[in-house]
């Protein structure tokens, strides 16, 4: 088992935290380096993605991609976290909120916003998570507004105190932060009551595994291969002679003008080499994969 490498799309349950679900793993493929890449809260399910062995290597390029989601913003009730989990701290009435007043707001969250995270988030200010000093007591922290783009946010339900909804947009968006300030804006508050998390970039629901049905026999049955996360990336496909050296960490000459500055590379037999990067007029090594023997 110590030689599995490769991309875990695992469909989260609800309750714990996504460092819960890497320890899982670790102990169903007997595998220590395990990583995910895009943290789900507890109260969310959904994709998450893991990298397994040698594909830890690639996990920072899983990182920046748009997301899609479904949740539940329940009105009336403001919390300290923005989710289910915190404690309430102010109670408004909604009943007469019309669904016209719901699709004006709404409409104010679509494209490029401003946003400022949740208090209780692990955005760090000082080297310190934001929610450890909320713990602390210090919830006068300086939280910077930061930019991000709602694709989508599209009504799905309407049956009061719940609003359902389903958001496409960039990553680093909180959808916490998003259910709050739709409930200020609507005069009411708001918190999330769920989550779920459909797709990261072109990773969906559809093909995530239950984490619960994954075991020692059928987790390779359910592994990507390491390059599925670089698959933006250009191909370059290698003679024998240039795939040895490039392994071997030698540039190697560019014949024909690079598309990209990073690409993919491959072997004449369609093994997977690694990243190269153009150099003037040569590939050079950025992370490279031999076979394992």
């Amino acid at each position: 088992m110590s030689n599995l490498s490769g991309i875990l799309c695992v469909d989260k349950p609800l309750g714990i935290t996504s460092h819960d679900v890497v320890g899982r793993v670790r102990r169903i493929a007997g595998l220590r380096r395990v990583g995910h890449a895009g943290t789900l809260d507890p109260l969310a399910t959904g994709v998450l993605l893991l990298c397994l062995g040698r594909a830890t290597r690639l996990i920072e390029y899983l990182v920046g991609h748009d997301k899609v989601y479904e949740t539940t913003v329940r009105l009336g009730q403001s919390t300290n976290t923005y989710d289910a989990e915190g404690e309430i701290v102010a109670e408004r009435p909604f009943t007469d909120l019309t669904l016209p007043q719901i699709n004006e707001a709404l409409e104010s969250f679509r494209g490029d916003i401003m946003q400022q995270p949740p208090l209780y988030s692990a955005i760090k200010k000082d080297g310190q998570p934001l929610y450890k000093l909320a713990r602390q007591g210090k919830t006068d922290v300086e939280r910077p507004y930061r930019p991000v783009t709602i694709h989508e946010l599209t009504l799905l339900n309407w049956e009061p105190p719940n609003l359902e909804l389903r958001i496409a947009c960039t990553s680093g968006t909180y959808i916490r932060s998003l259910g709050h300030d739709l409930g200020e804006v609507l005069g009411c508050g708001g918190h999330l009551s769920a989550l779920r998390r459909l797709a990261v970039g072109d990773f969906g629901i559809e093909t995530a595994v239950p984490l619960n049905t994954l075991t020692p026999e059928n987790i390779t049955d359910h592994l990507l291969p390491p390059d599925t996360v670089i698959r933006h990336l250009p191909r370059l496909d290698l003679p024998e002679t240039a795939a040895v050296n490039i392994l071997q960490g030698k540039p190697i000459q560019i014949t024909s003008e690079p598309s990209a500055e990073l690409v993919r590379a491959y072997g004449p037999d369609g093994h997977f080499l690694g990243i190269v990067a153009a150099d003037g007029d040569q590939w050079r090594a950025r992370k490279m994969f031999p076979a394992v023997p």
